[in-house]
């Protein structure tokens, strides 16, 4: 049997490692368009390689998904984020659980993860070809003829395709699977950050808020966790769940919205009015901008008293209900207009792919083309960030590796 891999990334690799094991006697090939592998491996966490996911629960883990959370329930029985530590730590790979439960190769280094697979496609002899693009799929009877870019590449027959080509921009990218009769879902962006050109937000850039609650001011769009203000707007857990969440809705709004930030997390109008009029009656004398409530970070706290209208050396016992009341409505309900977006680091993740109805979750083959399967981010599947997208490739690749 010869299978072809097309592409050379974290789902490419774990999908020809998985088919080689399930059938040792099987010529195995990855066809890498570019002339590097693992790439996105390699930028990933900052370098480091976020694997996966500490999350143990199925049903906690599938929350991460805004997409493909039905199908991901039932592939994750099978491989799960335990199923991929194990798989690392069986091969020489030690990894460690974060506090926030973001998985890290013990070294510290994405490329601890790059050479484990190195050394595994070489252990299983899986055969690697960089700058291989495949050009064209045509299907001769229940085989595969992959024709290349490159004239002087020649075309070859597989009994079996993998497609792990990873995540498109453009719909364009992935004509040559619509060709073949599978449905696409318009690629958007889906982690990025939240550009705020006009907001004065931006002189705080790296304050960070510990938890914050975002939503999207018209929708019921929202997520909660750390909050980070930067030069362009503002990032952090909390804004690229929000993103991900909402890829389609705000692909739509062409990226023009306004986001409604509570400083407090999830506390309501009447608890933070409570709080802010204890502290009053306990600090009378104290300045405002020397006591910030709920820690937050000074340099926040004393923005917002000034989008108060009232002085950081105005004490507390002269706020009065006026100065209360708007520092009620800025610490539950701060707006800001964000212009734009910015991809998050150079981990780019798009919603949108080969629709979920033309793929067997039992086996990622196509429902469209016999003996052709799926893995990764060319489907319609993405995850916030936190190690979950990694995990989607390895269990899809895993599971189109046993080439059931």
């Amino acid at each position: 049997m010869k299978v072809a891999i097309i592409g050379g990334g974290a789902a490419g690799f774990f999908a020809a490692l998985a088919a080689k094991e399930n059938h040792p006697t099987a010529t195995v090939t990855v066809f890498e368009k570019s002339s590097k592998l693992l790439a996105k491996v390699k930028v990933s966490g900052g370098g480091r390689c976020n694997v996966t996911n500490g999350c143990s629960t199925i049903s906690e883990l599938i929350k991460a998904y805004p997409r493909g959370t039905r199908q991901l329930k039932k592939a994750f029985r099978i491989f799960s984020t335990q199923d991929t530590m194990n798989w690392f730590e069986q091969r020489g790979v030690p990894l460690v659980i974060q506090e926030d439960n973001c998985v890290f190769p013990e070294s510290q280094s994405s490329q601890s993860i790059i050479d484990c697979f190195l050394k595994e496609a070489r252990r299983l002899e899986v055969n690697i070809k960089t700058s291989y693009g495949v050009k064209k799929l045509q299907q001769q009877e229940e085989q595969w003829l992959l024709s290349f870019l490159k004239e002087d590449q020649a075309p070859e027959v597989f009994d079996k395709v993998i497609v792990a080509t990873g995540g498109s921009p453009k719909r364009s990218g992935l004509a040559w699977l619509e060709d073949l009769g599978h449905k696409i879902e318009e690629p958007v962006p889906s982690l990025f950050t939240f550009n705020m050109p006009g907001e004065a937000v931006r002189e705080l850039m790296g304050v960070v808020v510990e938890p914050a609650l975002a939503n999207i001011q018209g929708t019921k769009l929202k997520a909660d966790g750390p909050l980070l203000i930067t030069h362009w707007g503002m990032s952090g857990p909390a804004i690229l769940k929000l993103s991900a969440h909402g890829a389609r809705i705000l692909s739509e709004k062409d990226y023009r919205f306004n986001v409604q930030i509570n400083w407090t997390a999830s506390r309501n109008d009447d608890t933070v009015r409570d709080d802010l009029k204890s502290i009053a009656r306990s600090h009378p004398k104290k300045n405002a901008g020397n006591l910030a409530p709920y820690d937050l970070p000074k340099r926040l706290w004393r923005f917002l008293l000034t989008k108060a209208q009232l002085t950081e050396d105005k004490v507390w016992g002269e706020i009065g209900k006026n100065g209360i009341n708007k520092l009620v409505s800025l610490l539950t309900n701060d707006v800001y207009a964000v212009q734009g977006k910015t991809t998050f680091k150079e981990e780019f993740v798009t919603c949108g792919g080969v629709s979920l109805q033309d793929v067997d979750f039992k086996t990622l083959q196509s429902r469209v083309c016999k003996n052709l399967y799926f893995a990764g981010e060319v489907l319609d599947i993405d995850g916030i960030t936190g190690g979950y997208n990694f995990q989607s490739a390895w269990t899809t690749a895993f599971i189109a590796g046993k080439l059931a």
